[in-house]
């Protein structure tokens, strides 16, 4: 679905690369995080899959980065939105402020692509009822708190129903209850078949919900794997990543003797659980 050969870019005027020789594969219908580390290059590369780099953005792009085998750098913009939604990282820089209540905003970009007015409105109450919205739907969108916001934010995008989205730290803004709640519907889109991208440090609920994970770190892909293979791989904390409690109390414990070397690092609870259980077996 998502593919990216050899991709490299560089910001109008930057002195170096923010990406290099970047190569990635997304399937269609699935679930696919991406962590690093601040600085990383995360935004860039969530902004070369949705198409905005560098039609908006500008610079020089080289490579290939394809979604559905159409390459993204011969769209338009309003081909690329069509295909692929983005949830930028600060939800009050995709608040549009050309509707003054949150059901306008959510409709908006439905209404600049012509929907009919029922169904506009059909969809609407959906997404807001997914995400426990509805309550909002009447109030101004600058009268909300940054996390009733990005939740705003997150259904302008879902509404336009793309096959591909993109969610750069959607839950950056959250509390636990509603970046659970994100997480959730991000279950929800992927059994009706949407291709979702999320850059996220919450590794335990990447862990949980993601198909695949990458790593992003010196400008470039250097790690890909399942969750569990990808997070108990030691370099994490080199390129500044961390890990779950889980793999940390792991790794405590194994320092101090209370658990063999040989036991795989759990990255889960539940291989939390395997992992303890079998080195109190194991104690003497």
């Amino acid at each position: 679905m998502i593919r990216l050969d050899d991709v490299s870019y560089t910001y109008p005027d930057a002195p170096a690369p923010a990406l290099q020789h970047v190569s990635l594969e997304v399937p269609r219908g699935s679930i696919t995080g991406v962590v690093g580390a601040s600085g990383a290059g995360k935004t860039t590369l969530a902004k070369v899959i949705a198409g905005f780099i560098p039609q908006v953005e500008g610079g020089e792009l080289t490579g290939s980065a394809t979604v559905d085998g159409r390459n993204l750098s011969e769209l338009s913009l309003v081909e690329a939105v069509s295909q692929v939604g983005l949830v930028i990282q600060n939800p009050f820089n995709q608040i549009s402020g050309a509707r003054y209540t949150v059901r306008g905003e959510i409709a908006f970009g439905l209404e600049n692509l012509g929907t009919p007015r029922a169904e506009m409105a059909a969809r609407v109450d959906e997404v807001a009822a997914l995400l426990r919205i509805t309550d909002l739907l009447d109030r101004s969108p600058y009268a909300l708190s940054g996390g009733q916001m990005q939740l705003v934010a997150i259904a302008s995008m879902l509404v336009l129903r793309t096959p591909v989205l993109v969610m750069d730290e959607p839950t950056s803004q959250l509390d636990p209850a509603g970046t659970r709640l994100v997480f959730s519907v991000l279950d929800t889109l992927e059994e009706a078949g949407v291709t979702v991208v999320i850059f996220e440090h919450k590794l335990e609920l990447l862990q949980a919900h993601a198909d695949r994970l990458l790593v992003l770190a010196d400008r470039t892909i250097a790690l890909a794997g399942t969750p569990t293979e990808v997070l108990a791989d030691e370099r994490l904390s080199g390129w500044g990543i961390g890990a779950t409690r889980y793999t940390r109390a792991a790794r405590l414990a194994r320092e101090r003797g209370l658990i063999g070397a040989e036991l795989p690092l759990p990255v889960s609870f539940d291989q939390a659980a395997a992992v303890f259980g079998a080195g109190a077996g194991g104690a003497r």
